[in-house]
């Protein structure tokens, strides 16, 4: 039985519709579950799509979080629709009113009554990314909802009864920031009833070659291309490499070598990797003629870890107030290093820049007045 729901066929490739195509910024567009580790994964995935319980994702970006999350809503049973919001692209003062909904005169602007994403997804599943993003007060206010199954749009004091599956996803360490008081305990214990870690794509390198192949017969035609394939070179240099990006680079990857490959064949050179005459040139070298099949790679060990080396040298010196004084320099040169552009600063740091101006305003780099001044430019 179970080799037959892992068998490769058309259900088995997880891809988003083509209305969601711009749903979230950064996401995978496809998965495959070639790999052991993937295919462990969906056998859970599709245990947990029946009950109603709230998911949590945990993955890197790009890993296909918002794939998995459709496919629970797919597998659930549930009539109603799949909504996905990204809890960064909003800023504090609206994400009230985005996700719960407001009443006319509820704030400067609401002239009119309006549902928020829960009530939208009424009967269906909400999928709430980044959602380590919330800010504290909206956190409490999404464990009421959660507990009592009922929403309060701003403004009014009327409950709304509500019948939503929730499915959430992060792509950091929610236990850290509980730990941090970033996050609040009671909230990640009811969001991680069921969880599900997404491994990145290295270390499933399994999905690697199956997912590329995947890719070229998306845009190959698209670009009025035939017979175009992976020269043996250009597979090991694939499964060798180490995937930062995870299958949205993977995408990428093989788009942009479609592009420039030649003769219908996609050489090492032709893929834009990272490091690429360190990982793909003696692969190159040392398969030219080889055709036999190439089996996945198992990923470089890992290179010294200098952040943590430093860490430990401050933590042996202990200092009051050690890890604000560590965030404070962090953000203080982030933002001077982008000559003091938030979204640069932000990007720089892997946060949103929601985040990224809460922290500014916290440290002194910014005031109120001024970011008022900047959303209303914006």
């Amino acid at each position: 039985m179970l080799q037959s729901l892992y068998v490769p066929h058309p259900e088995r490739v997880l891809t988003l519709p083509h209305e969601a195509a711009g749903a979230l910024s950064i996401r995978a567009k496809a998965m495959l579950f070639h790999d052991p580790r993937s295919r462990w994964l969906i056998e859970q995935v599709e245990r947990v799509a029946g009950t109603d319980a709230a998911v949590l994702i945990e993955g890197e970006t790009g890993t296909g979080k918002e794939l998995i999350a459709r496919h629970i809503h797919r597998h659930s049973g549930r009539s109603g629709p799949f909504l996905a919001v990204n809890c960064g692209a909003f800023s504090e003062a609206l994400i009230d009113a985005e996700l719960f909904g407001h009443e006319s005169g509820a704030y400067t602007g609401a002239t009119q009554p309006r549902a928020g994403w829960f009530e939208a997804a009424q009967g269906g599943t909400l999928f709430l990314d980044e959602i380590g993003d919330l800010p504290l007060a909206l956190q409490v206010k999404l464990l009421r909802v959660l507990q009592e199954k009922q929403v309060v749009r701003l403004g009014s004091r009327k409950p709304v009864a509500l019948d939503v599956r929730l499915v959430a996803a992060t792509n950091i360490d929610l236990q850290r920031a509980v730990d941090a008081k970033r996050f609040r305990a009671d909230l990640y214990w009811r969001l991680s009833v069921a969880t599900l870690p997404l491994p990145p794509l290295r270390e499933r390198p399994g999905d690697v070659l199956p997912l590329a192949r995947h890719f070229i017969g998306v845009y190959a035609p698209r670009l009025k291309l035939q017979g175009t394939a992976l020269s043996a070179a250009a597979e090991a240099a694939l499964c060798a490499y180490a995937w930062p990006g995870n299958i949205r680079e993977l995408e990428n990857v093989i788009h942009f070598a479609l592009i420039v490959c030649r003769d219908g064949r996609i050489e090492p050179g032709d893929l834009k990797l990272v490091d690429a005459h360190r990982t793909a040139a003696p692969l190159a070298q040392a398969l030219p003629h080889d055709t036999s099949p190439i089996e996945p790679a198992t990923p470089p060990p890992p290179a010294r870890d200098v952040l943590a080396d430093f860490i430990d040298e401050l933590l042996a010196q202990p200092e009051p107030a050690l890890f604000q004084r560590v965030e404070e320099t962090l953000v203080r040169r982030a933002f001077a290093q982008s000559r003091d552009n938030q979204v640069q600063a932000a990007r720089a740091l892997g946060i949103t820049r929601n985040t990224m101006r809460t922290l500014l305003k916290r440290y002194g780099l910014i005031s109120e007045a001024a970011d008022g001044d900047l959303l209303q430019a914006g």
